[in-house]
């Protein structure tokens, strides 16, 4: 606070130069403070179903709405009656007849 007033009383330009250093030490202490937060957060949703959206894959919006490998293999009701009833066709080949 001190350094961003005399910046605008205008002052020494050691003391100008100073601030810059200044910011970006801070900015690299909140960056690790929020990855170990983040981290430690994604410690605690390790093993739930459910995860916050910021600890999600980022990906690209189409392939966040696709269907899972098992939704993808679902059949329906229908899909699944029809199936289990359709007869089975066994071919058999005219050479088994000859022996």
């Amino acid at each position: 606070q001190q350094l961003r007033i005399s910046q605008v009383t205008g002052c020494i330009q050691s003391k100008l130069s100073k601030i810059r250093v200044v910011r970006k030490q801070i900015a690299r202490i909140l960056t690790v403070m929020t990855m170990n937060a983040k981290r430690a957060v994604a410690e605690q949703y390790k093993d739930k179903k459910r995860i916050p959206l910021d600890l999600r894959p980022k990906l690209t919006r189409a392939k966040r709405r696709q269907l899972t490998k098992v939704e993808k293999g679902g059949k329906t009701r229908k899909q699944h009656m029809k199936e289990l009833n359709r007869m089975k066709c066994t071919f058999v080949s005219r050479f088994e007849f000859i022996l």
